[in-house]
This record gives structure tokens, sequence and C-alpha cells, in this order.
């Protein structure tokens, strides 16, 4: 069943933990990956509707993690 509104997802982003934990910036992050920064910060934000595998591929390579470390499903959308 698709969701009630276009921008409804619960999909939760863990990007700034792991920004946190590897002591990297945003700017750091999005130039190791070849991705814009505004392009990360909507999907740190949650605000992203896709990821493509390649740039999860990048993300995941670059943080040292597991895309389930980057990526939760959270029932209800809660966070």
């Amino acid at each position: 069943m698709p969701p009630d509104s276009a921008d409804a997802h619960s999909i939760g982003v863990h990007l700034d933990r792991l920004l946190e934990a590897r002591g990297l910036t945003l700017t750091e992050l999005a130039d190791r990956v070849g991705v814009t920064v505004v392009n990360l910060s909507v999907l740190k934000n949650g605000r992203a509707k896709a990821i493509r595998f390649s740039t999860l591929t990048a993300l995941c390579r670059e943080l040292g993690c597991q895309p389930g470390d980057l990526l939760s499903y959270l029932p209800d959308g809660l966070d």
C-alpha cells in the first residue's frame, strides 16, 4: 500500500551520528563521495525520496559502515 503522502516515509537516516563518530564534516564527506553538500544535507535531514546504490556504496565505503548503520526502518515514522 502506498503512503498517504508523497513525502511520507518511515526511513531514518543516521548520517549525523556517523559523521560525529568519525570526526568528519558534511563537506568533507561530500568531497570524498562525489556528492554535493546540498544532496547530502537533504539525505541527512530525512528529506531524500531516494538514494542511488552507488551513493550508498560510496557512503558506506567512506564511513566504514554497513547500509543498516546509515538507514533504519521506523514504524509509524517514529525517530
